[in-house]
């Protein structure tokens, strides 16, 4: 059974919701032009609710060492996921230097897309592959976009990776069952505009993953 992230919660009554679904982990965004970017007083009520029953993951496109050292502290993060133009070296210095799990979100749009995961073997502990945003995009992810899952076919990177972009309650047991990712994590697949987290969406996608 794939392991589910609802990601972008900055609210209370959508973190609750991500509870009563049993999510398995939850995102938060430090990206200030996201609808979804949270700061450090919220971040501090919702990592103290969210506790020890959801692993949280911190959200980055970027960051500077300041901003991941006082959101890891503020938030209690358990890995960080990375999500901007970061190389293999910067992902490995990140994670040297933080001493927490390092997530590297790479955006797929072709089979050569898919191949870049190789190039973080060494660097990363974990792959998310997400759909490639336009070239004018002012957001890297959360825009509901989904790529060609049949290009994770010839994945051969050597890191656990999970999927994301365009996954929403409507289709991602078919997402699970056709590419057998171990773990999913939906934004705005869950929303009923942007940045505003539906928690009966919430608890129909986490029905739907558990479906497979």
């Amino acid at each position: 059974m794939a392991r589910i992230k609802i990601c972008g919660i900055s609210t209370l009554t959508t973190l609750e919701a991500v509870l009563a679904a049993r999510a398995d982990f939850v995102g938060f965004n430090f990206f200030p032009p996201s609808p979804r970017h949270v700061g450090l007083s919220e971040l501090a009520i919702l990592a103290a609710r969210a506790g020890e029953a959801l692993k949280k993951v911190g959200v980055y496109v970027d960051p500077d060492d300041d901003l991941l050292s006082t959101t890891i502290a503020v938030g209690q993060l358990e890995a960080i996921q990375l999500h901007g133009s970061e190389t293999p070296q910067r992902a490995a210095e990140v994670r040297a230097r933080f001493g927490k799990p390092v997530w590297k979100v790479l955006s797929i749009a072709s089979a050569e897309d898919v191949a870049r995961a190789s190039n973080y073997r060494d660097a990363a502990d974990f792959i998310l592959f997400d759909a490639k945003t336009p070239k004018n995009a002012s957001l890297p992810g959360g825009m509901g976009l989904r790529f060609d899952w049949s290009l994770l076919s010839r994945y051969q990177g050597g890191l656990p990776w999970g999927l994301a972009g365009g996954l929403t309650p409507e289709n991602v047991r078919e997402a699970v069952e056709r590419t057998g990712a171990k773990l999913i994590d939906t934004s705005s697949g869950v929303e009923s505009a942007p940045g505003e987290k539906d928690p009966a969406r919430i608890a129909a996608f986490c029905a739907a993953a558990r479906s497979t």
